[in-house]
């Protein structure tokens, strides 16, 4: 009996802990929701309130509206990101597929140097880079004629190469998890390599690719210096999260707007992975092949 009740405490500890770190890392996200729908008056108080007083959509308007953004709407710099980040994701969901196979599949010299070097490269910081990539882009740009710089294009060539060799290494996984018999009794049963490729591997790794494409997502989604850093001033071609910078100004700060804002900006992040949160649990627990 009292070993029963000692294992009851025991869970009703746990249960007590687990909702004490769930609270801890909803709260600001509770926080941020509320002031959103707060007048600048329950914002600007040295008494805050925890529930608001009053709901007002004023915040919400005013990032729709695009009234303190001169020329340009919220609806532009979505469709920025929604380019970018779409397109990184596509680029880096094909490479690193094809990457994985090649050093999941073949024996080549320097292998193993090659998957050490994605490690190396993904333990250094993007921002760490960021000038010597801005400036090797500058000069390929004016000696191809191409907009590499100032534009949108370099944005997505940028999230592409960061997100290849995390997504590489992720991929390679999945895909040496594949029995190479299945594609060896299909080569035997006349099917070519792009049958193999596209009937037998494709469906197999479909959950691995879902997981990995989460992770350039969101990168790509959230990122702000590459893209302040490339586009410069070309306000036509900034991202979201660039557009909250014009809520900062030299007197005040629009909190309630960059509340507003924030919110928006998660959003298509959450449409993304209702889309995809099938694919994401089982690309996640995949252990084994069925045959």
């Amino acid at each position: 009996m009292r070993h029963r009740l000692q294992k009851r405490a025991g869970r009703v500890g746990d249960y007590l802990a687990a909702a004490a770190i769930m609270l801890f890392a909803l709260f600001p996200v509770y926080w941020v929701l509320t002031t959103a729908l707060k007048p600048n008056g329950e914002i600007f108080t040295r008494d805050p309130t925890l529930f608001p007083r009053e709901l007002t959509l004023e915040h919400y308007e005013r990032v729709l509206s695009g009234v303190l953004i001169p020329e340009t709407s919220f609806w532009s710099f979505l469709g920025n990101s929604l380019l970018v980040t779409l397109g990184s994701v596509a680029l880096a969901a094909v490479f690193s597929l094809l990457a994985a196979v090649a050093v999941a599949r073949f024996q080549f010299r320097l292998r193993t140097a090659f998957i050490i070097l994605l490690l190396i490269i993904q333990m250094v910081p993007s921002e760490a880079l960021i000038i010597s990539i801005f400036v090797n882009f500058h000069h390929l740009g004016t000696a191809t004629s191409l907009p590499l710089t100032g534009s949108l294009l370099g944005v997505l060539i940028v999230y592409t190469t960061v997100a290849l060799p995390i997504t590489i290494l992720m991929m390679r996984s999945f895909v040496a998890a594949v029995p190479p018999e299945l594609e060896e009794a299909a080569a035997i049963d006349g099917a070519t390599r792009w049958t193999v490729f596209w009937r037998i591997m494709m469906p197999l790794v479909a959950p691995g690719l879902v997981a990995t494409s989460i992770f350039a997502f969101i990168t790509a989604w959230n990122e702000f210096v590459v893209a302040f850093t490339f586009l410069q001033s070309n306000t036509d071609s900034f991202t979201l999260p660039i557009s909250l910078k014009y809520y900062f100004g030299r007197v005040t700060v629009e909190w309630g707007s960059i509340m507003a804002a924030s919110t928006l900006l998660t959003v298509p992040v959450m449409v993304f992975f209702l889309f995809v949160q099938r694919r994401m649990v089982s690309g996640l627990t995949m252990g084994a092949v069925k045959g």
